[in-house]
């Protein structure tokens, strides 16, 4: 599965100037815990989490402890980029969700922008992917089923059978069909693999 398949899209975006409080609401609003941000020209210079934008949002509650309470020897971030991550990781549109998944596990980040050159075209998160695997086996046999039907329509007739997410083609032995079956159930968002089941002709 490539990313373009399981990313969210169009990305939502934050600007490195803006008020860490808009940030917040932004990501608050559409639900996402991390978001590209962009300078002026709407160029991608970092990324900022839910996390970074907690940081100095909240003082100690005198109630929680007998001890005084320390007043903040700085001031909370007010800009995005004040408390942004700089060092980003992305991938592209047509990078295998693999490699996604492996950036993911190295740098500790639950999500990547999605670039097209230099355009930001999505985001992709654990979650996004995750939305892909729940699918049911149920849904996903007939996405197979019409991606066949659509895109090979003189091939062989295939039963097919989907159990949890691995696509299971039963049908007369021919590698060249059978390849191209493999291709056209593989795009189907969800399927992780795909079997053959072989039967006499």
């Amino acid at each position: 599965m490539l990313v373009r398949e399981a990313m969210s899209s169009p990305a939502v975006t934050v600007r490195c100037t803006d008020p860490v409080r808009r940030a917040i609401r932004t990501l608050y609003g559409h639900n996402i815990t991390a978001a590209p941000v962009v300078d002026d020209r709407d160029r991608l210079v970092g990324v900022v989490s839910e996390l970074d934008l907690l940081r100095g949002e909240f003082e100690p509650d005198p109630r929680a402890t007998v001890r005084p309470v320390p007043a903040a020897h700085e001031p909370a971030p007010r800009r995005v980029l004040e408390v942004m991550t700089g060092d980003v990781v992305t991938v592209t549109d047509t990078t295998d969700v693999t490699t996604a998944i492996d950036f993911m596990v190295r740098k500790h980040v639950k999500s990547l922008p999605v670039l097209r050159g230099q355009e930001i075209v999505g985001m992709v998160s654990r979650r996004d992917l995750m939305a892909m695997l729940a699918c049911p086996d149920d849904d996903l046999c007939e996405a197979v089923i019409v991606a066949l039907r659509e895109h090979y329509p003189l091939g062989p007739s295939w039963e097919v059978a989907v159990r949890d997410g691995v696509a299971e083609l039963s049908g007369p032995s021919n590698e060249q069909a059978d390849h191209i079956a493999d291709l056209l159930a593989c795009t189907v968002p969800g399927i992780v693999r795909v079997k053959h089941i072989r039967r006499s002709s």
